[in-house]
């Protein structure tokens, strides 16, 4: 099953020549899914060949404009190519009045169904159930009312061992009932058990998107463990009491949260513009965390088990 994010914009509030505002398509079992509706999105989307019409779910962090903005303009696209097919927006309160607010003096009437579905909880639940995939959202500690992410796999396949569909003549139907964990019955009722058949069943993969957010060490719970955690680092640690004030974290922070939680890889995203490089960030967070990276436009990563 493929499972994999790609980034749209990893800047902050201010975008520049060579980092968009945040936005990043998420991308499980065929599903596309939007996370975070910065300034440009839909010019990303375009950019890195990603069909607007395919997206049918949307899930927004919080309402600070470098996350949110680009939502009006990127309906209306949909509107204008013909969408009919309906789509839900994930989006903490408010949402819902500011976007019809906007359609309603701009007098635009959607041609398709629009689902705003605000959050308004202040402990972890699951707010989508895809196709073998849940998605569960998580309060954070921001200037306004601030969610993350975290998509987790279900229903994990087993792999069938390397010589079992030659030595047993198993059909493609065989081979998937197997893989879902069902013994193998022959034409003559013999018996033949899942566990000689397949390998052990993998953990299941999980990607959690936390931005924006102040350094919290409440989080690790929630994160512990995790195959792949993108996080803010909006700045490095000369500008500590920056952050603070603002409620962001530093580089530093983002990796003590990695390396506290255990998680698999770190993916740094949300710079300040007044880096032109994230070198100094990335310095910062692998002395701290190794396995540490930095979020680049265009680029995709794969979210593989942490023990692979």
């Amino acid at each position: 099953m493929d499972f994999r994010v790609l980034v749209l914009g990893s800047g902050a509030a201010t975008p520049t020549f060579s980092r968009h505002c945040s936005s990043q398509v998420v991308c499980i079992n065929g599903k596309r899914m939007i996370v975070d509706c910065g300034e440009s999105t839909q010019n990303q989307l375009r950019q890195y060949h990603q069909k607007i019409q395919s997206i049918n779910t949307i899930f927004i962090s919080h309402l600070h404009g470098d996350h949110f903005f680009g939502m009006p303009g990127l309906l209306s696209t949909m509107h204008l190519c013909g969408r009919t097919e309906p789509l839900t927006v994930f989006a903490p309160v408010g949402a819902k009045h500011a976007l019809e607010l906007m359609f309603e003096v701009s007098g635009t009437e959607l041609r398709y169904e629009l689902n705003i579905v605000e959050m308004d909880f202040d402990e972890p639940r699951v707010i989508f159930k895809g196709n073998r995939f849940v998605v569960k959202a998580f309060p954070m500690h921001h200037s306004i009312p601030t969610y993350g992410f975290l998509f987790e796999e279900t229903d994990i396949y087993l792999n069938l061992k390397k010589d079992a569909r030659s030595m047993y003549g198993l059909t493609d139907a065989d081979c998937i009932r197997v893989k879902m964990g069902y013994d193998l019955v022959m034409p003559d009722g013999t018996v033949i058990p899942n566990s000689e058949l397949t390998l052990p069943r993998r953990l299941p993969r999980r990607y959690a998107y936390c931005c924006d957010t102040a350094f919290d060490p409440g989080l690790v719970d929630v994160l512990a463990g995790v195959d792949l955690l993108c996080m803010e680092s909006t700045f490095d640690s000369s500008f500590a009491d920056m952050a603070e004030e603002r409620c962001h974290c530093t580089a530093a922070q983002a990796a003590t949260i990695a390396k506290q939680a255990g998680v698999g890889q770190l993916l740094l995203t949300h710079f300040s513009a007044r880096y032109r490089e994230s070198t100094p960030l990335l310095a910062e967070a692998t002395a701290i965390f190794p396995n540490t990276v930095c979020a680049s436009d265009g680029a995709m990563y794969e979210v593989m088990n942490r023990n692979a």
